[in-house]
């Protein structure tokens, strides 16, 4: 199993290019079950998590074609072209929805075009269990019968989708999305209430009325939707990835470096940002994008807390909570979206952090230098707030299970290498 090997203490300086948005990608990419004319999405990243989205695509009859590769370090992204002339396949099967939570959202597709779905439940992970029944519930307004077996989610419905009124009482970034590309196609308007206002849903919103959707309210917590019939090929680009600028921007901070992020939409960046700027670090828009300095900064404690978008996000807590390890004074983080993803806390604590956990918040004491250790990667942003951290600390780090990095994170050390950090990837048989 491959580990990556950090030795810290250099401050990053020089440009990291970032690529486009995974959680918006994952996102995009089933929308191309609803048409049988090609979608082609650009700006794809280049991750584990679509390769494993374009598999399960695959075995529904979706075909593919990579036009594109990354170039630049990834800053242009790459091109696919995908085509649904027919659904072969309405079963999302188990051994591909264990890999990846984000395969449940073929659900509403494959109901809206071809009436029926059998999708298995994703389970738990990680950091938390995100049930799916908000989805479901959504999809029931909407006409569809929903039965739960051998689990499996079975949805069907005679004819047509209807349209209706979907309340969520609480925010779901994946129920909306679901709810969205089921009630585009339905008979009839809809209206989502208490929807998820994040980027990555507006994205998918923009996306499915250029492929001739009629939706309204994009980016604000009523979204009302007009069905349609039937929707065409759109070609669509994908948001720059909003979590891995916020992970550059903590890099620069936390080595005391100076770098520019180039190619990111400043515009989602706001509740990052001004945070970063209260614990005394330089941010300014430049012409390619946004240039981060620390050197010579004096970085304070700072409290977060994670919320809905545009609040602060829970993707950037672990990668702050490195951050802070570091900063003079004490700082809170409290966690409000998923029950248990402090499991990075032991693991900065083997680099000589002090953190104390009290239920949904982590009191951080900040501390002049942090100490290279071996450390366990439990989850995608855990495992980056560890390389983070190594980029800080004094001595040797040892990142291991670092397959979740590759689930989110495109040419990671290659981008750092380039600003200096002492960083290599040990493959799995040194």
């Amino acid at each position: 199993m491959d580990r990556i090997r950090i030795v810290g203490g250099v401050p990053l300086r020089g440009t990291i290019p970032i690529g486009g948005a995974k959680n918006a990608a994952l996102t995009l990419m089933p929308a191309a079950l609803l048409t049988d004319e090609t979608l082609t999405l650009s700006n794809l990243p280049h991750l584990a998590d679509i390769t494993t989205m374009a598999n399960l695509l695959a075995q529904h009859g979706v075909e593919m074609e990579m036009n594109g590769h990354a170039e630049n370090g990834g800053a242009t992204g790459r091109v696919l072209a995908m085509r649904c002339r027919e659904i072969t396949s309405s079963t999302a099967p188990y051994d591909l929805v264990r890999k990846m939570r984000a395969s449940v959202l073929v659900l509403g597709p494959l109901l809206a075009r071809h009436g029926e779905a059998r999708v298995s439940l994703p389970g738990g992970c990680a950091i938390g269990t995100r049930p799916v029944d908000l989805h479901l519930k959504a999809l029931e307004a909407l006409g569809a019968t929903i039965e739960l077996s051998e689990g499996y989610i079975t949805a069907r419905v005679a004819g047509r989708l209807k349209g209706g009124q979907i309340v969520f009482p609480q925010v779901t970034v994946g129920g909306t999305e679901n709810a969205l590309m089921a009630a585009v196609l339905a008979d009839g308007d809809t209206v989502i209430a208490n929807a998820a206002q994040e980027p990555e849903v507006c994205d998918l919103a923009h996306c499915l009325n250029a492929m001739g959707g009629r939706i309204e309210g994009i980016g604000t917590s009523t979204l009302r939707v007009r069905g349609v019939e039937r929707l065409h090929g759109a070609e669509y680009s994908v948001i720059p990835d909003r979590i891995e600028t916020g992970t550059y921007m903590v890099a620069a901070a936390i080595t005391r470096g100076d770098v520019e992020l180039t190619g990111v939409r400043t515009d989602i960046m706001t509740s990052v940002t001004k945070t970063l700027q209260e614990a005394g670090v330089e941010i300014e828009e430049t012409a390619k994008g946004l240039r981060v300095r620390a050197d010579g900064a004096d970085i304070r404690g700072v409290d977060v807390m994670t919320e809905p978008y545009p609040g602060f996000p829970t993707d950037m807590q672990a990668q702050f909570m490195a951050l802070m390890a570091t900063a003079n004074g004490a700082s809170m983080l409290t966690e409000t979206i998923f029950e248990n993803r402090f499991m990075h806390v032991p693991e900065l604590l083997r680099m000589g952090a002090r953190i104390t956990v009290h239920g949904a918040s982590a009191i951080v004491r900040g501390m002049p230098r942090l100490s290279g250790a071996p450390v366990m990667a439990t989850d995608l942003r855990a495992s980056v707030s560890m390389v983070l951290a190594g980029l800080a600390a004094e001595g040797e780090t040892i990142v291991n299970r670092i397959y979740h990095l590759d689930r989110g994170y495109e040419r990671l050390e290659q981008k750092l290498s380039a600003c200096g950090a002492h960083i290599e990837r040990l493959r799995g048989d040194r």
